[in-house]
């Protein structure tokens, strides 16, 4: 065995396989960590991607408070909504009962689709919602008019209908229009479309307001003006009688003819008086009736 170690060429051999030996040794344990290692990088991979299986408890009661959360601020969102919406409407129906003048709302097929109580009154329909314009206008023809494409002795109904359906603007009218019961009616009538927010057409609206007693006071008027010229020209014929009377009894001296002179002018200043009565008690009449 000495021998053996003393030979060099042995010597060698024999340090060449230790070293072999050792790196193979080296090698099996570094291959043996890299396993180990790969092992645990799968591991925290499978980790980081949970499943609903391995979500911790607190973890699903976070996302359902989160939910329910969301669910509370949509349910108080929308009651907001609601509730803007329903002032809006309340808002405009108050507008709308409290206005002297009829306001009639015809949706896009023709049919009335709101109503005020001073539309109503006008019309004398308690309900006209659901009619047409043909139904609740029926023979009115147009009297005097703003717009000059409609012209004197047009229907109301087609006037509703050319801005509903051929596209004109805003019509202004005067109707002599007859209700139910058979009472006449003059409305002043506005025809004006009412527009989408896209810019499409919702309908037609129509404002109308009673001219009926403003036409009997303006009646009145010009009758108060023809009995005041009349009354004015009895006047001054009376006064030219009367004056002529005292001319005549300034320059006669007759003692006969001055009697009836006399008589004459204060007959004429009675008929006068009368007539002056007269036109002031119709006067005051008209001005407390008015």
């Amino acid at each position: 065995m000495v021998r053996l170690l003393g030979n060099p060429l042995m010597l060698r051999a024999a340090l060449v396989m230790i070293i072999a030996a050792a790196a193979f040794l080296l090698a099996t344990l570094a291959i043996r960590a890299l396993r180990k290692s790969i092992a645990q990088e799968a591991d925290l991979d499978s980790a980081a991607t949970p499943t609903l299986e391995n979500l911790p408890m607190h973890l699903y009661n976070t996302v359902i408070q989160q939910l329910k959360q969301q669910k509370h601020e949509l349910q108080v969102q929308t009651l907001a909504e609601q509730r803007r919406a329903r002032t809006t409407e309340n808002f405009s129906q108050a507008v709308l009962s409290n206005l002297s003048s009829g306001v009639l709302v015809f949706g896009i097929n023709g049919l009335v689709k709101q109503a005020n109580p001073a539309a109503k009154q006008i019309l004398g329909f308690s309900s006209p919602s659901g009619m047409s314009a043909e139904d609740i206008f029926r023979r009115a023809t147009l009297c005097t008019t703003k717009d000059s494409s409609a012209g004197s002795g047009s229907r109301l109904a087609d006037e509703i209908d050319a801005v509903l359906h051929h596209g004109s603007k805003c019509r202004h009218a005067e109707v002599d229009y007859a209700t139910p019961t058979g009472k006449t009616v003059r409305m002043a009538v506005t025809v004006s479309p009412v527009p989408s927010v896209d810019g499409g057409l919702l309908g037609v609206a129509c404002l109308i307001s009673d001219r009926s007693e403003f036409e009997s006071l303006r009646n009145q008027q010009e009758l108060q003006g023809e009995i005041s010229a009349e009354m004015a020209l009895e006047l001054r014929t009376s006064l030219a009688t009367i004056t002529g009377y005292a001319q005549q009894l300034a320059r006669h001296r007759d003692a006969e003819q001055a009697p009836q002179l006399a008589a004459d002018i204060a007959s004429e200043a009675a008929r006068l008086d009368r007539n002056i009565g007269g036109f002031l008690a119709k006067r005051t009449v008209a001005g407390a009736r008015s």
